[in-house]
């Protein structure tokens, strides 16, 4: 199992056990973690699923690509490290990240 940590905009962090191959935001919501509410499903057309990828982790996550980016454009709070966790697939190489949500998903 891969270890992922959803930060909270208020701090609250929840862990959660991820199976590779898997989306971020089915890892979340299969957890419950509060926040992540993926309205549409993992379709990518939602932007219910916006976290915040820290630093030292955007090169293994990668930028948001094509149709991610556009719908980013409907997601608030977006910033430079904004992706959609619906786009991000689970992979050994992210045990250990930790993403931050946006106050708008409190």
């Amino acid at each position: 199992m891969i270890s992922i940590a959803f930060m909270e905009h208020g701090g609250s962090e929840h862990a959660v056990q991820a199976t590779e191959g898997q989306s971020l935001m089915r890892a979340a919501v299969s957890n419950g973690v509060p926040g992540i509410d993926a309205e549409c499903g993992g379709a990518c057309a939602c932007a219910t699923c916006h976290v915040y990828i820290q630093p030292e982790w955007l090169d293994r996550v990668g930028p948001a690509q094509g149709g991610e980016r556009e719908m980013l454009d409907f997601a608030l709070d977006v910033r430079g490290d904004s992706r959609l966790a619906c786009q991000i697939t689970v992979s050994p190489q992210l045990n250990g990240l930790v993403v931050g949500m946006p106050v708008a998903q409190s």
